[in-house]
């Protein structure tokens, strides 16, 4: 996507040394641009763990990078097996919702595992890693050609199409394209008049500081507002359409998502406004059926509730919101029952959130 005129992806190996991996550094935006470089494992799991790097496929694409970093630090007496799996265990262990993570870093060890010669396997990761990033690329550009459709059947009655988003699913979490914003940005492109409600997505505000970066950065019409002001919105008729990300989907369809998103999806249901999961099949996790007692809901530090970060005399800052004795809990994600969900939209197509037609569109992952 265009940043300032020029082209970036979220995350990339660096063009004149291929020992370095970059990403853009999520934590500064949108305050500063920056670039941040990775050498090891360890500032992998760092930019993962402390959400320099977020977002289901880009976490994907950075574990994989992980790997092929690990087989780097490899010397002459090193065990190979040994330290990439220990590797694999340690990059996993950052962020557990997400299943892109341990899906990509999976299919990395895999590649690894296939008799592969010490000399090649950093060629090998390399090759992988590189693979995956364009994979999750294509399939976003693949998304948005589907969501389109749904855009554009709304847009014969409603113009222009206003749609409520949450957290960010757009290019920076997705190496390029997004989930949700590929087809609003196409869209956009298209002529069709979109608006975007911006929810600012409580505690880290990835909505406020990302998403609406990201459509400014693109032109997209939006305005911000408080996670809390959906249902109002929805009362009122003023929003067509909610289309969210997922972290992970089961396969009878409940999703995994950012903390808040099964709240919009009741004020959704309650106000007959479609409900749509954007994903990748990165995101599909067929091994388990039931979201409530099978998916790992991650609990961050209680820190980031009680503070909000901003920015002020031109530097970023944390500020105390609340008396500082005051306890927190911090749930990084909710899980969205499939009955609330209008359907899911992949690179595959669109289907019910339902066991038989997730099992239809993605039969290689139910075998």
């Amino acid at each position: 996507m265009l940043v300032g005129g020029k082209n970036y992806k979220s995350i990339w190996l660096d063009e004149s040394n291929p020992e370095i991996v970059r990403a853009i550094d999520q934590q500064k935006l949108p305050f500063f641009f920056e670039i941040r470089e990775m050498r090891t494992v360890d500032d992998i799991f760092y930019a993962i763990k402390e959400m320099i790097i977020r977002g289901a496929p880009v976490i994907g694409a950075a574990g994989a990078f992980g790997i092929y970093l690990a087989t780097l630090e490899m010397t002459a007496t090193t065990n190979p097996h040994l330290h990439l799996e220990n590797a694999a265990r340690y990059l996993i262990s950052c962020r557990p919702t997400a299943v892109n993570l341990s899906w990509a870093v999976n299919y990395i060890m895999e590649k690894l595992n296939k008799n592969v010669p010490e000399y090649s396997l950093s060629a090998t990761a390399l090759q992988a890693a590189l693979e995956i990033c364009e994979k999750e690329e294509e399939n976003c550009r693949q998304i948005g050609t589907h969501g389109l459709e749904v855009i554009k059947e709304i847009s014969k009655i409603k113009n222009p199409v206003n749609i409520l988003t949450h957290c960010n699913a757009g290019w920076l979490a997705c190496i390029d394209y997004g989930t949700v914003t590929s087809s609003i940005y196409l869209a956009h492109e298209k002529g069709i008049p979109v608006h975007v409600w911006v929810d600012e997505t409580r505690p880290l505000n990835q909505g406020a500081r990302l998403t609406a970066w990201e459509l400014g950065q693109a032109g997209v019409p939006h305005t911000l507002i408080s996670d809390n002001t959906g249902g109002h919105l929805m009362q009122h008729g003023m929003v067509d359409i909610v289309m969210v990300g997922s972290d992970r989907t089961t396969s009878k369809g409940d999703v995994a998502n950012k903390i808040g998103t099964y709240l919009k999806a009741l004020a959704a249901s309650e106000n007959n406004v479609p409900f749509y999961s954007v994903f990748p099949s990165s995101s599909l996790d067929a091994s388990i059926s039931d979201g409530m007692t099978e998916i790992t809901v991650e609990e961050r530090d209680p820190e980031e509730v009680k503070n909000v970060t901003g920015f002020s005399g031109g530097k970023i800052g944390s500020v105390l919101i609340c008396p500082e004795n005051t306890k927190a809990v911090n749930y990084g994600f909710d899980i969205t029952p499939a009955k609330y969900i209008t359907g899911l939209i992949t690179e595959k197509g669109i289907c019910k959130p339902a066991e038989k037609d997730i099992k239809k569109m993605f039969p290689d992952k139910f075998n």
